[in-house]
């Protein structure tokens, strides 16, 4: 199982879920770095493994997860997107977020729906937040191997429950996860970082 952070975090993010047999990535950082750095990372890891994996993915981790899928297809055996939905070709993860010099520091607490920020101890969050690098928000994904589809993926819903989201579906939201072929969908209530605020419930779901 390999675990790939979202914005602001590192692989440390993940230490609480206690998970056996992951690797918790620390993707790289920097205002020079790129979002196809940040999918050739998770593609070197998965190369590193012996036998197909398993990805979780968090948050703005969808990006590079889902387009190491479409490099590795057949070198991944699930995904776990966990508040999150992979963006489509040419999308971008985040293009509206502050940037300062190259790099994205954690912005202020009103830039976050409230939903995001359910159970959150922020004064904590804020102590161990790193800059996302920008181009990781703003680079378009690439995608080019449509065998993506056929990999299976799980989404856990925290800030949102599952019937929101195949509502918000069903009326054109996230169309390159409605193209997956074997898609399933779990409830953990919460708010978007559930590594920190449901730690154990979160892995359970991905035991």
């Amino acid at each position: 199982m390999i675990l790939i952070h979202g914005f602001w975090l590192d692989g440390s993010s993940w230490d609480a879920l206690e998970l056996e047999d992951a690797t918790a990535l620390t993707l790289p950082r920097g205002p020079h770095i790129t979002l196809r750095d940040h999918v050739d990372a998770v593609v070197a890891a998965i190369d590193a493994a012996k036998a197909p994996v398993t990805l979780v993915a968090h948050s703005g981790g969808a990006a590079p997860a889902h387009a190491a899928v479409d490099m590795r297809p057949s070198k991944v055996a699930r995904v776990f997107y966990v508040d999150a939905v992979p963006p489509g070709q040419g999308e971008v993860v985040n293009a509206q977020l502050p940037i300062v010099d190259g790099e994205i520091p954690l912005p202020d607490w009103s830039v976050f729906d409230a939903p995001d920020l359910v159970d959150l101890d922020r004064e904590a969050f804020a102590a161990r937040a790193l800059p996302t690098p920008a181009r990781v928000a703003t680079d378009p994904q690439q995608l080019s191997d449509e065998r993506r589809y056929d990999v299976p993926v799980t989404v856990i819903c925290c800030e949102f429950s599952p019937e929101e989201l195949q509502e918000w579906m069903a009326g054109g939201f996230a169309p390159e996860l409605a193209r997956i072929k074997d898609v399933s969908y779990v409830h953990l209530p919460t708010g978007h970082w559930p590594q920190f605020t449901r730690p154990r419930e979160l892995a359970a779901l991905l035991s």
